[in-house]
This record gives structure tokens, C-alpha cells and sequence, in this order.
């Protein structure tokens, strides 16, 4: 089997956690530092951080129009917490929104500060046994277009969703020893290239 590649943006955030856990897939981890390495992988993780210092580097580093063409062609993005944020259509807070490439509306910070992190048990859509979750100054999803598939919610809020090749969760699999999420988004990677390679 030939080995996906997948990248992390390694701007800020949990970049080596998510590079170990996509390796632990048996699949190929890099962090991306320069635009012109998305030609060089198969799947790309947006990982959390603090999405308006990420939306700074992305634009110092030249990385937001890239990032969209990448989408563009159907290859799978994974955001999570900030990364989220950071594809999400709208934000509840600000006219701002970044890549807009999911059709939800989020809010940033939802279950408060640092101190406020917890740990949840979810059913996850996919998953047979429930996943714990680390929520971090999570987000949540507000609103979700028609297209959008809900893959788990916490207290009546969507915390993990999916449309199309963009796949987004407000916690941060990353953080845990279960691979078990990551595995749903290289799920998907590899059926993008089989799609791609036809």
C-alpha cells in the first residue's frame, strides 16, 4: 500500500502531537512552512492555535490563496479548533471570517477561557465506542448548511462536522492516545486520491 502523505500547517499550534498521530497511521507526517509544499501532499490538518494569529501568518507567509486553490481541487482538510475557525463560512463574532470553505457559522472561545478545559465523552458518527474528546478555548458550530453532516455534539452543540472534503472538530484529537479521529480524516485522504487517480 502506498503510503499518503499529509501535512500540518505549521504555523502555530499542535504541530508535532498531529504529525506523530498521522504517523501512527502507518502514513507520512510533514509540517508546512512554505506554500509551495501543498503540492507535495495529499491531505493538509489546520491545526489549533489562536485563529487571528494564525490568519496573521497565514497572510505574512503568503499561504491564504494557496490554501483555497488546494481546497479548490477537492483535496481534504482537516481543521481543528482554530482550524475550525479558520474554515468556517461565518463567524458569530466578526465580519471576518478566513478561508470560508465549510458552510457553518462558529463561535470562537465558546466554553470559556483556558482554565474552563474539560474532557468529553462523545459519540462520534463513524466511531463504535464513544471518544474522549479534549476541548481546549474550544469553538462550537452554531449553524450548519444542509450539505454539512453532523459527526458529533456536546450539551446540544455540534462540535465535529464534515461537507465534502473539508472535515472540521472543535476538540483536539492530537491531544489523545486514540487515533481513532484522525484515522476518519485519513479515511478520507485515501479516498480523495483513489477519486484523484482515476
Amino acid at each position: 500500500m502506498n503510503k499518503l502523505v499529509i501535512g500540518v500547517l505549521g504555523l502555530q499550534g499542535a504541530v508535532t502531537e498531529h504529525i506523530k498521530q498521522i504517523e501512527s497511521t502507518g502514513n507520512i507526517g510533514i509540517t508546512i512552512k512554505k506554500p509551495e509544499q501543498l503540492a507535495e501532499i495529499d491531505g493538509l490538518v489546520l491545526p489549533g492555535g489562536e485563529s487571528t494569529t494564525m490568519r496573521k501568518l497565514i497572510d505574512r507567509y503568503g499561504f491564504l490563496d494557496p490554501l483555497k486553490q488546494f481546497s479548490a481541487q477537492q483535496k481534504p482538510i482537516f481543521g481543528t479548533c482554530a482550524g475550525m475557525v479558520l474554515v468556517a463560512n461565518e463567524l458569530s463574532d466578526s465580519s471576518d471570517a478566513h478561508l470560508q470553505l465549510m458552510d457553518v457559522r462558529v463561535k470562537r472561545n465558546a466554553f470559556g477561557r483556558q482554565k474552563d478545559s474539560f474532557e468529553a465523552e462523545l459519540d462520534v458518527k463513524g466511531l463504535e465506542i464513544p471518544y474522549k474528546a479534549v476541548f481546549i478555548r474550544a469553538p462550537y458550530i452554531e449553524y450548519a448548511g444542509d450539505n454539512v453532516e453532523i459527526l458529533a455534539s456536546y450539551e446540544d452543540r455540534i462540535v465535529a462536522a464534515r461537507q465534502g472534503h473539508i472535515l472540521a472538530s472543535a476538540f483536539h484529537p492530537e491531544l489523545t492516545n486514540d487515533v481513532r479521529f484522525v484515522q476518519l480524516f485519513v479515511n478520507m485522504v485515501s479516498e480523495s486520491k483513489k477519486v484523484i487517480l482515476k
